[in-house]
């Protein structure tokens, strides 16, 4: 099978494009590298197709696509905080940019389109756990944007017949996350502190909690959402099920670490939601997705890739 993966030199797309290698398929990596990085893909790089592009041109777009069997969709400005100081770009990538991948996707008559969503969609809604069918409320441009891609992606299958399946992931974590942004996921950013021997910034009290998943499990659900049938005009949940605070990391960090710990707490962020926890019932039912790596582990195996990576003090 062919596959294009848009933002395939990103954290998560990378991890999908070793897989779609390990099981033998063809694959087209077309990312813009404004924060994937080529140095994330040097383990495949001579068994891809590599196109550098944005999904803002249109014409690069529907080059990629042509001759596909899946379009997996993973490439966008993914920061909640700068979408809220750049809300036009967010827009400009996310949607337009979306939009743009539908209609290749479409033209190129691909078997089916699987967009990587967000948990930002749900915003604050207080019931846990979130389940697929609560009505959306994003409370960022981040999280309206990328909920407008679940949307799209429907009325393309509506519309014009372009199977689709969408996985809202649940913060993501695992070797190659980027730490050295603001903007990074929090466990990166945890991690390179502890290893550089500084305080890890928590924003807020530290008792917000998240449904950590870590990458293998939504690289497994993503490609599951690709083939399983009954799956497409629907979206699914990509997390554990389960939650922990941001304090309980930290502690559980201390353990595998072998080292102390005193983080710095700041104001909370505008956009930043309190609470998150993934009902992943209907992926189970429909992809027969089950977490295979739960937390401790997935933060073991984070913390050494961190280590050698990044060089422990």
């Amino acid at each position: 099978m062919r596959y294009l993966v848009t933002g395939g030199a990103g954290f998560i797309g990378s991890n999908i494009v070793d897989e779609l290698i390990r099981r033998g398929h063809d694959v087209v990596v077309f990312d813009d590298l404004s924060t994937g990085k080529e140095a994330n893909l040097r383990s495949v790089r001579n068994k891809i197709d590599f196109r550098a592009g944005s999904i803002t041109n249109p014409e690069a777009v529907q080059s990629a696509c042509r001759g596909m069997d899946f379009v997996v969709h993973l490439a966008a400005r993914t920061s909640v905080p700068k979408s809220v100081l750049d809300p036009i770009e967010t827009n400009r990538v996310n949607i337009d940019g979306t939009l743009n991948v539908l209609v290749a996707a479409r033209d190129a008559k691909v078997r089916r389109f699987v967009y990587a969503a967000s948990s930002s969609a749900y915003g604050e809604t207080p019931t846990l756990p979130k389940v697929e069918t609560m009505p959306p409320a994003p409370i960022s441009p981040y999280g309206i944007t990328k909920y407008v891609g679940e949307l799209y992606a429907q009325v393309f299958g509506r519309v014009y017949g372009l199977e689709n399946a969408s996985v809202r992931y649940f913060n993501v974590f695992g070797p190659r996350q980027d730490p050295t942004s603001q903007y990074s996921g929090v466990l990166s950013r945890f991690m390179l502190a502890v290893i550089q021997g500084e305080p890890p910034i928590v924003y807020g009290d530290g008792e917000q909690s998240r449904d950590f998943t870590y990458v293998d499990n939504v690289v497994d659900e993503t490609l599951r959402a690709c083939e399983a049938s009954g799956a497409s005009g629907k979206v699914f949940n990509g997390g554990t099920g389960a939650r922990i605070t941001l304090n309980e990391v930290l502690k559980l960090l201390e353990k595998i670490a072998g080292k102390k710990i005193q983080a710095k707490y700041e104001p909370a962020r505008a956009g930043d939601i309190r609470d998150s926890q993934a009902d992943i019932s209907l992926a189970r039912k429909v992809l027969s997705y089950e977490p295979r790596v739960f937390f401790e582990e997935g933060l073991k195996r984070t913390w050494e890739w961190y280590k050698s990576a990044y060089g422990e003090k």
